[in-house]
């Protein structure tokens, strides 16, 4: 098996985040010892207020790599706008897509470069954490990436995550490779393919209105743009912090979309990453 990330190819992490900055640094707090002078972070903010970008740009960690805010107006739920608008500001060859209530492990960075394959996308893992948890992380009482095995091992006993999938290590485990779509674990808060790619399908489908498997949709049209799926588990895990949970009220009408996709050979998004090139309501800021 041959990674494809090497000297010279450069990394974005771009970071989806509305209005909960606690959790954000968590995340910026994890990726800045593991980020070096070939990664490039881009916030890609759905819209937070003038008061949470103030707190990001004055508790922002020292990275060694560049780091972007990209930012629109709040107009409700368009997470794949902004995660669109997160990629159109990267300057990267390969993008890695991860939210703002994902921490990612210590060895995350790492781990997605070792993934890194031509003609494959990668769909990470994650951990849930309990509200509980969740809280003495955003507080910092507790830090996760100093966290011992007791630490973790007392966490599932409790029912404060719901796996320890985390504990190891494997990039070269078998059964990565998937030659069909299928729904199951599919995962745009932990997710990474080729930045050519991503333009060759137009990103996130911007149409699908409200939550739901705008995701499940990228994923099934770059099977049908020929890409396979690669899965990440004992490499990539992140930490989902708790939060409530969303309006679902669109969802069964995007999963039918999804299904009606399937049944043909969709590539392109309806509405894309192409359609925001003169958009005129985006902010990009150097934030270092």
């Amino acid at each position: 098996m041959k990674w494809d990330i090497d000297v010279g190819v450069t990394i974005s992490f771009i970071v989806l985040t509305y209005n909960r900055v606690d959790a954000l640094i968590q995340v910026l707090n994890a990726l800045t010892p593991q980020c070096g002078a070939h990664h490039e972070i881009v916030i890609a903010d759905d819209g937070s207020s003038a008061p949470s970008v103030a707190v990001l740009r004055q508790q922002l960690p020292a990275f060694r790599c560049a780091v972007k805010h990209v930012w629109h107006p709040d107009i409700g739920f368009t997470a794949s706008r902004a995660r669109n608008l997160g990629a159109m500001a990267s300057t990267a060859d390969y993008l890695v897509f991860l939210d703002g209530d994902c921490v990612p492990n210590a060895r995350f960075v790492r781990a997605h470069e070792e993934l890194a394959e031509k003609g494959c996308f990668v769909n990470g893992n994650r951990v849930l954490l309990s509200e509980r948890l969740s809280k003495q992380v955003t507080s910092g009482q507790v830090d996760l990436m100093q966290a011992s095995y007791l630490n973790w091992l007392l966490w599932r006993i409790r029912g404060d995550i719901n796996k320890l999938a985390h504990w190891v290590y494997w990039p070269q485990a078998p059964g990565r490779y998937e030659s069909q779509f299928r729904w199951k674990q599919i995962r745009s808060c932990n997710f990474a393919l080729w930045r050519d790619d991503f333009w060759a399908v137009n990103g996130f489908d911007e149409s699908f209105e409200g939550w739901g498997h705008e995701d499940a949709d990228l994923v099934l049209r770059l099977h049908q743009y020929g890409l396979r799926r690669k899965n990440g588990f004992f490499s990539t895990e992140v930490y989902h912090l708790w939060h409530r949970q969303n309006s679902r009220h669109a969802e069964d009408t995007n999963h039918q979309r999804v299904i009606d996709r399937s049944k043909a050979t969709i590539v392109c998004a309806e509405k894309g990453i192409r359609d925001n090139l003169h958009a005129e309501d985006v902010v990009i800021t150097p934030l270092n």
